[in-house]
Parts: C-alpha cells; sequence; structure tokens
C-alpha cells in the first residue's frame, strides 16, 4: 500500500478570509449603500469564500461607514458553509450583532497602547477587561469568537514594536477564549524578517492553528509577509477584495492586501485556496469602478 498522502494535502490548503465588506468599506468616504453591500458579499461568497466579515456592530459617530450594520447582517446572504463575522467593540455591540444573526464575533486590541488609545480610547488592559462579558455571550450562543491584535509589528505612533509586545497580547486573547487571534501589520510596513520574528514569539503563547495572518501592502511586501508566516505554520490568512481599506485611526495606512493576489499567489505555489479566481476577478474588476461604490 503507498503511504498516505493526507498530510501533504493539508499541508498545501490555505484557508482566506474576506474582510473587504468590513475592514475594507470602512474606511471608504463615500458611503456605500446597503444593497450594494449585500451585492459585494453575495458576490464574494459565491467566489467561494467561506468566512466573510460583514459589518461592524461599532458607532456611526466613529465609523459612519458601519452604521447600517443591523440591515447588513440581516440581509447578507446565507448558506451551508459559510461563515458571516462581525466586528463588535464591547458586549452591547456583541449582542446586537448576535440578535442580527453574526455567526462569529472578532474583537480588537493593540500591542501599542498608544494605538488602542486613538483607536478604543482606552488602554489595552482595558480593552481587555470589556472583552469579557462578549466572550462569555458569544460562549452562550456556540459562537466563536476571533481577536484581533492590531500593530503587531509597527504602529504610526510609537514606530517598532517588540515581537514580545504582541506575543503578550495573544497570551492574553487566548487565556480570555478566542479560538483565534489575528496579528496584523496595520500600517502595512513590515518585513519578511520582522514578521517572523514576530510570529515566533506569537508561537511560544499560541499554536500555529490559532493565529491568523493580516497583512496590509502599503510597503508592497505583504506576500513576502505571508509568506514568512507560512513558513512558520499559519494557514489562515485576511485579505480583501480589490485592496479595499486601510484604518481610519492609522495615518499613513494603505488598503488591505488585494484577495486576487493573494489568491494566485497561493495558486502559482499549488496550495489550494477554495476561491474561484475567474470570478474573483470579476468582483475586483467591479470594485475598480468608481460607479460600483457610488464614488460618481
Amino acid at each position: 500500500m503507498p503511504p498516505s498522502t493526507e498530510p501533504l494535502r493539508v499541508e498545501r490548503q490555505v484557508t482566506i478570509v474576506e474582510v473587504g465588506p468590513r475592514d475594507g468599506l470602512q474606511n471608504e468616504k463615500h458611503l456605500v449603500s446597503t444593497g450594494l453591500k449585500l451585492r459585494l458579499i453575495r458576490m464574494l461568497a459565491d467566489c467561494g469564500f467561506a468566512r466573510i466579515e460583514a459589518t461592524a456592530f461599532v458607532s456611526p459617530k466613529w465609523v459612519p461607514q458601519m452604521a447600517d450594520h443591523d440591515a447588513v447582517m440581516r440581509g447578507a446572504v446565507r448558506r451551508a458553509g459559510l461563515v458571516l463575522s462581525a466586528l463588535v467593540p464591547n458586549e452591547q455591540g456583541a449582542q446586537a450583532a448576535i440578535t442580527a444573526g453574526a455567526q462569529e464575533l472578532a474583537v480588537f486590541t493593540s500591542a501599542s497602547e498608544t494605538f488602542s488609545r486613538r483607536n478604543t480610547n482606552c488602554t489595552i488592559e482595558e480593552g481587555l477587561a470589556r472583552f469579557v462579558p462578549v466572550i462569555a455571550l458569544a460562549a452562550e450562543h456556540a459562537l466563536p469568537v476571533r481577536g484581533y491584535v492590531s500593530c503587531a509589528v509597527d504602529c504610526p505612533y510609537e514606530g517598532p514594536i517588540e515581537p514580545g509586545a504582541a506575543a503578550k497580547v495573544v497570551a492574553r486573547l487566548r487565556d480570555l477564549g478566542c479560538a483565534e487571534i489575528a496579528v496584523a501589520d496595520t500600517i502595512g510596513m513590515a518585513t519578511p524578517e520582522r514578521v517572523h520574528a514576530m510570529v515566533l514569539a506569537c508561537l511560544a503563547e499560541a499554536e500555529a492553528t490559532q493565529l491568523a495572518g493580516h497583512f496590509h501592502d502599503t510597503g508592497g511586501m505583504a506576500l513576502a509577509n505571508v509568506d514568512a508566516a507560512w513558513s512558520l505554520g499559519l494557514r489562515v490568512f485576511d485579505s480583501a477584495a480589490g485592496g479595499l481599506g486601510g484604518c481610519p485611526y492609522a495615518p499613513g495606512a494603505a488598503g488591505n492586501l488585494r484577495s486576487g493576489a493573494l489568491v494566485e499567489h497561493f495558486a502559482s505555489r499549488g496550495i489550494a485556496t477554495g476561491i474561484d479566481s475567474e470570478l474573483l476577478a470579476n468582483v475586483e474588476n467591479m470594485l475598480a469602478d468608481p460607479v460600483f461604490l457610488g464614488k460618481r
């Protein structure tokens, strides 16, 4: 009997989390209609994305683009194998997201104290304390919680972040009960060497299967940074169709890693994503048209 190929098959698979509808659109200056958001989510699901971050249950005062979060979550396409997540800042947001039908919650903190204060108006410790009831509520409803660690490599205010600082926050999110923790290069200026060091530090606190990579492409190094994280065992990565996005609280941060580029990158290496690249190209072409997002 020939040796089993199962380990190889698993090794050559990756999960891409599509964050365009939330992290991508949140920074758009022109308000995108609810109808267009729902259309985008449906098209992304048709491409084969099994995990889509649909919206954020945050205050419209701070993120006007997400003001229609309830309508988006309630109206988003539902199908077997598709998980729709929502970013939530606190217990109130979590309850609203669950009521609207979110299938996964995401909470966000930072490896930078300054960024935490600028982004959430609280310290890292105060932010983590807010997650305790969120995670308890999610557990009551048997929903997984993803934790984001912003500025895991660089901060727009503090500069380079020590790998140990990111690892410390990963450990806290692990202990709180996050099923997955995404380490983020929020301003997109990381290098593979520094990503390697950061991920290696985080692996001292969490298994590779618990970690995900979220890399912006400001410096044009996102794919190389993905490779650095892949080499250490990470198999979940975020991207946004059309490279949409940025962060309203991170000056100089450009868009997310483009989903089409990430899919093509993995395909060239024989790594399965489950995404239809032709359908995705159609979506990205539509997003490139200013009319689609209501810019003119």
